[in-house]
């Protein structure tokens, strides 16, 4: 007699991937997850693809994990995904000395971060409404210039 299942934290058309222990600050890694919050997964990747902050490869890897937890894992279709969350949490933090002048020392701390990615499923039907109410308001605003 085993464990009881555990609940499901996420929705049904969501996935999620973490990654632990990546060596930067939190306030470094959440300037590159507030670059891919919202967005689509493959302009996300292609955000982080040609970004030149050093961290962006390990974000990269956490969304392309994600990405595959909810192909494989959950079967959601990859060309619907939205990367809905990507928040950054402190972990543990190094503490070193510096050797100074007169005997003293300074103290240098070396941060560590953690990532979690979730991604979720939105369906084409919900992105057609959305642009047909976005080219009706268009047209009204058309009619109203011309009127």
């Amino acid at each position: 007699m085993g464990k009881s299942k555990r609940e499901r934290v996420l929705g049904e058309t969501e996935a999620r991937a973490v990654a632990r222990n990546l060596r930067v600050s939190p306030q470094k890694l959440n300037l590159v997850a507030q670059l891919i919050r919202g967005k689509k997964v493959d302009v996300a990747l292609a955000d982080l693809e040609f970004s030149r902050k050093r961290i962006a490869q390990d974000v990269r890897k956490c969304v392309m994990s994600a990405v595959a937890n909810a192909e494989n894992n959950h079967g959601l279709d990859v060309n619907d995904l939205v990367v809905t969350q990507a928040h950054v949490g402190k972990n543990l933090v190094m503490r070193r000395f510096h050797a100074r002048g007169r005997g003293r020392m300074s103290p240098i701390e070396k941060p560590f971060a953690q990532l979690t990615v979730v991604v979720k499923e939105v369906a084409q039907e919900a992105k057609e409404d959305a642009s047909a109410g976005k080219s009706k308001r268009g047209e009204r605003a058309k009619a109203e210039e011309t009127a």
